[in-house]
Protein backbone atom coordinates (compact mmCIF):
# COMPACT_ATOMS: atom_id res chain seq x y z
CA UNK A 1 0.00 0.00 0.00
CA UNK A 2 1.56 3.76 -0.61
CA UNK A 3 0.60 6.62 0.73
CA UNK A 4 1.98 9.59 0.29
CA UNK A 5 0.76 11.76 2.74
CA UNK A 6 1.79 15.38 3.47
CA UNK A 7 1.49 16.11 6.90
CA UNK A 8 0.95 20.15 5.96
CA UNK A 9 -1.67 18.76 3.49
CA UNK A 10 -5.35 20.83 3.86
CA UNK A 11 -7.84 18.54 4.00
CA UNK A 12 -10.48 21.30 4.08
CA UNK A 13 -9.07 21.99 0.98
CA UNK A 14 -8.76 18.73 -0.77
CA UNK A 15 -12.47 18.03 0.05
CA UNK A 16 -13.32 21.68 -1.43
CA UNK A 17 -13.89 20.56 -5.14
CA UNK A 18 -17.11 18.59 -5.96
CA UNK A 19 -15.04 16.33 -8.20
CA UNK A 20 -12.91 14.92 -5.40
CA UNK A 21 -16.06 14.67 -3.01
CA UNK A 22 -17.66 12.35 -5.46
CA UNK A 23 -14.86 10.35 -5.63
CA UNK A 24 -14.84 9.56 -1.81
CA UNK A 25 -18.22 8.79 -1.83
CA UNK A 26 -17.42 6.28 -4.89
CA UNK A 27 -14.42 4.75 -2.74
CA UNK A 28 -16.63 4.72 0.55
CA UNK A 29 -18.49 2.29 -1.10
CA UNK A 30 -15.78 0.22 -2.38
CA UNK A 31 -11.78 0.52 -3.50
CA UNK A 32 -11.47 1.74 -7.04
CA UNK A 33 -8.98 1.74 -9.89
CA UNK A 34 -8.93 5.71 -11.62
CA UNK A 35 -10.69 3.79 -14.50
CA UNK A 36 -13.07 2.76 -12.54
CA UNK A 37 -13.28 6.22 -11.14
CA UNK A 38 -13.07 7.74 -14.05
CA UNK A 39 -16.41 6.36 -15.44
CA UNK A 40 -18.19 7.98 -13.26
CA UNK A 41 -17.24 11.60 -14.98
CA UNK A 42 -17.56 13.75 -17.78
CA UNK A 43 -13.81 15.06 -17.46
CA UNK A 44 -10.12 12.92 -18.31
CA UNK A 45 -8.77 10.20 -16.36
CA UNK A 46 -5.73 12.93 -16.42
CA UNK A 47 -7.94 15.47 -14.59
CA UNK A 48 -9.14 12.46 -12.51
CA UNK A 49 -5.45 11.21 -11.50
CA UNK A 50 -4.54 15.47 -10.64
CA UNK A 51 -7.82 14.88 -8.12
CA UNK A 52 -6.74 11.59 -6.75
CA UNK A 53 -3.02 13.16 -6.01
CA UNK A 54 -4.47 15.91 -4.10
CA UNK A 55 -6.49 13.09 -1.93
CA UNK A 56 -3.91 11.03 -1.89
CA UNK A 57 -1.30 13.83 -0.41
CA UNK A 58 -4.44 15.17 2.55
CA UNK A 59 -4.20 11.64 3.35
CA UNK A 60 -7.71 10.71 2.84
CA UNK A 61 -7.25 7.65 0.28
CA UNK A 62 -4.11 5.79 -0.34
CA UNK A 63 -3.22 3.75 -3.24
CA UNK A 64 -2.05 -0.22 -3.80
CA UNK A 65 -0.41 -1.61 -7.11
CA UNK A 66 -3.02 -4.70 -8.49
CA UNK A 67 -0.97 -5.69 -11.48
CA UNK A 68 -0.88 -2.92 -14.03
CA UNK A 69 -3.54 -1.03 -12.19
CA UNK A 70 -3.40 1.47 -8.76
CA UNK A 71 -6.39 0.48 -6.24
CA UNK A 72 -7.46 3.62 -4.41
CA UNK A 73 -8.87 3.32 -0.74
CA UNK A 74 -10.60 5.96 0.95
CA UNK A 75 -9.63 6.68 5.15
CA UNK A 76 -12.37 8.22 6.73
CA UNK A 77 -10.47 8.91 9.79
CA UNK A 78 -8.81 11.94 8.03
CA UNK A 79 -11.81 13.76 7.74
CA UNK A 80 -11.77 14.31 11.72
CA UNK A 81 -10.85 17.56 11.12
CA UNK A 82 -13.84 18.53 9.26
CA UNK A 83 -16.42 16.58 11.98
CA UNK A 84 -14.34 18.61 14.59
CA UNK A 85 -14.75 21.94 13.28
CA UNK A 86 -18.55 21.04 12.02
CA UNK A 87 -19.21 19.98 15.83
CA UNK A 88 -19.02 23.57 16.77
CA UNK A 89 -21.57 24.62 15.20
CA UNK A 90 -24.24 21.92 15.88
CA UNK A 91 -25.26 23.85 18.94
CA UNK A 92 -26.70 26.55 16.53
CA UNK A 93 -28.41 23.93 14.86
CA UNK A 94 -30.02 22.42 17.84
CA UNK A 95 -30.71 26.03 18.91
CA UNK A 96 -32.73 26.46 16.02
CA UNK A 97 -34.10 23.25 15.97
CA UNK A 98 -35.54 23.61 19.30
CA UNK A 99 -36.94 27.47 18.78
CA UNK A 100 -38.66 25.67 15.90
CA UNK A 101 -40.15 22.85 18.14
CA UNK A 102 -41.20 25.52 20.64
CA UNK A 103 -43.14 27.37 17.81
CA UNK A 104 -44.67 24.52 16.49
CA UNK A 105 -45.64 23.10 20.04
CA UNK A 106 -47.47 26.54 20.53
CA UNK A 107 -49.49 26.63 16.95
CA UNK A 108 -50.20 23.26 18.00
CA UNK A 109 -51.77 24.55 21.23
CA UNK A 110 -53.84 27.13 19.54
CA UNK A 111 -55.56 24.55 17.68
Amino acid sequence: MVSTRNPDADVFGAIGHPARRHILDLLAESDRSVSAIASHFEISRPAISQHLRILLDAGLVTEERHGRERRYHFIPERLAPVRDWLALYERFWDDRLQKLQNVLAKKKGKQ
